[in-house]
């Protein structure tokens, strides 16, 4: 695709939202980056980056930004997991709000969401596979449905789904919480027999996919944002342990909680995950490290 867009980006200042910014720029395309606070428009204004300065939690501020650029790239969420139904509901009313500003125009919108959305003991999850109905992961499927849905209204979107672990050096997310909670607890837990599997996807590769995503998605497609189809959560507590230094342990199930805390709602879900049709889609082929090497790299 040789024409070059004015993007919305929220998130922009986020782990993936950074990386995002850095691809769309290299690739030629000019990036409007959504900030809340001061630190997040200095730190834009020090890329170079025009600046929107809005908050999911004012919705009618994003209409604007979205009518005013050719495509937009939604990727900030509250990460505020003491109140799971309330930023939900945030994002849902910033997305719907940003939807309804697109409808009829036929501009793109790319959401995003998990493959957590899929697990399944046992199975190989596929971009056409609908979210799973139960659990109280389930409440991110209602934000992946309205995008969806918005395709039959005119707007050109479509969704990421990605990896629960998007890693890297600076990575804050759910592995690096797993290693605190293993240096607090003084050992590197999993849970049963730790053969629940996650899919990982380095960022850089996440954020090269979205950029492919906006230039080459059809309309309506969910795409998997997943190089390694899945460790286990053994592997992962065995790198933890090794290079902490401290036992590598079973969490009997009725132990999690105590355990693991919040983190107790995602490490027994089993999430293999293909990515097959998003790399035939968007000829995208992830190029960074495997997980369990980047660990050991950047995660000690």
């Amino acid at each position: 695709m040789s024409k070059k867009l004015r993007v919305f980006v929220t998130g922009a200042t986020g782990w993936i939202g950074t990386a995002l910014v850095r691809e769309l720029r290299a690739a030629g395309h000019q990036v409007l980056g959504m900030a809340r606070n001061d630190a997040g428009v200095d730190r834009l204004k020090a890329q170079g980056v025009e600046v929107y300065r809005a908050d999911l939690r004012e919705p009618e501020r994003l209409v604007e930004a979205v009518r005013s650029t050719d495509a937009t790239i939604h990727l900030a969420f509250h990460m505020d997991f003491a109140d799971w139904e309330g930023i939900n509901r945030i994002d849902r009313e910033a997305i719907a709000c940003m939807l309804g500003a697109l409808e009829g125009t036929g501009k793109t919108f790319i959401g995003t969401s998990g493959t957590l959305l899929l697990a399944s003991p046992g199975t190989i999850a596929l971009e056409t596979d609908a979210a799973m109905a139960t659990g109280p992961i389930v409440l991110r499927a209602r934000a992946e449905r309205l995008v969806l849905d918005a395709v039959k209204r005119g707007v050109h979107g479509g969704v990421v789904r990605l990896a629960p672990t998007v890693h890297g050096a600076g990575d804050k997310g759910f592995i690096a919480m797993l290693i605190e909670i293993a240096r607090s607890r003084r050992v590197a837990g999993y849970l049963g027999d730790g053969a629940t599997h996650w899919p990982a996807v380095h960022r850089d590769d996440a954020a090269r996919l979205y950029r492919l995503a906006l230039e080459s998605m059809s309309c309506g497609n969910c795409l998997h944002g997943v190089a390694e189809q899945g460790i286990s959560q053994r592997a992962i507590a065995e790198v933890i342990g090794e290079q902490l230094g401290v036992p590598v342990e079973s969490i009997p199930a009725d132990q999690a909680a105590e355990h693991f805390g919040f983190m107790a709602m995602v490490v027994g879900l089993d999430n293999r995950v293909s990515s097959r049709s998003t790399r035939e889609l968007c000829a995208w082929t992830p190029e960074g490290p495997g997980l369990l090497d980047d660990m050991r790299a950047h995660y000690f």
